[in-house]
């Protein structure tokens, strides 16, 4: 019912922008400009966690942007899910080789059910279903997979260093039960609205590829090179956010 009514209200009642609170515009074109006007670039956490994809955001997580994503996130203005989608799409693009011709799956990083609830939506998985829609408009194909989900209680990541982000979440996910299916045949790409540290989108990745190994056949560890935890069914190839600290934008390593 929550949801339902954010919905309604932002259809009849007035808005103020959700950058600079200019009255009577759901964004303006100064703010749309500073969230999607830059071509996206990769972008990485100081310190780099191991088993981090790569990583692609549309813009720094400063002034304007920032706001945008916390007035959807947290104060549930619902009618910016199109342009943090459209944020999204261009970050997606870029971390695909230029000869891409897989159906893309968007597969959102979860937050904690005691978020959600606060919430009343799941902001992650809207902007998803939104980026997925422009790039099918735009001609690639998509569609999006919720299939992960957290297996156990964890802290809230606010106010956690990186480490204890990490430590925090290590284990923590899981895909559903018969839903790694949902991802065979097409290049999957994690996506979420924030990346800080990088944790998050570790541990979602060492999720996948726990749940994309299938078991080794009866004799398999006589061949050479053969690993007894089987081998990838599929592969998290990228990782897409909407925005990302100013800092990661400035590091380019070899």
């Amino acid at each position: 019912m929550r949801g339902w009514w954010r919905e309604i209200a932002g259809l009849v009642l007035p808005v103020d922008c959700g950058g600079c609170g200019l009255p009577r515009t759901a964004l303006c074109d100064d703010c749309r400009g500073a969230l999607c006007g830059a071509p996206p670039r990769r972008v990485r956490p100081v310190p780099e966690p191991a088993g981090l994809p790569v990583v692609h955001a549309a813009a720094p997580y400063e002034d304007a942007v920032r706001a945008v994503l916390l007035a959807h996130k947290e104060r549930g203005a619902l009618g910016l899910a199109g342009v943090l989608g459209q944020a999204l799409a261009g970050a997606v693009r870029a971390g695909l080789p230029l000869s891409c011709a897989d159906v893309l799956v968007l597969v959102p990083v979860p937050s904690s059910r005691k978020a959600l609830r606060a919430r009343g939506h799941d902001p992650a998985r809207r902007i998803a279903l939104a980026a997925s829609a422009e790039l099918r408009r735009t001609g690639t194909p998509a569609r999006v997979a919720a299939v992960l989900r957290q297996r156990r209680v964890v802290a809230d990541q606010s106010g956690l260093g990186a480490r204890q982000r990490l430590a925090n979440l290590r284990g923590a996910l899981e895909v559903g039960e018969g839903r790694g299916r949902l991802l065979e045949g097409g290049r999957v790409v994690l996506v979420d609205d924030l990346m800080t540290t990088g944790a998050s989108l570790a541990e979602a990745a060492r999720a996948l590829d726990a749940a994309g190994r299938a078991p080794v056949a009866e004799g398999a560890g006589d061949t050479p090179g053969a690993e007894e935890t089987g081998f990838p069914l599929f592969a998290h190839t990228s990782a897409a956010v909407v925005a990302a600290p100013s800092l990661s934008f400035g590091i380019n390593r070899n």
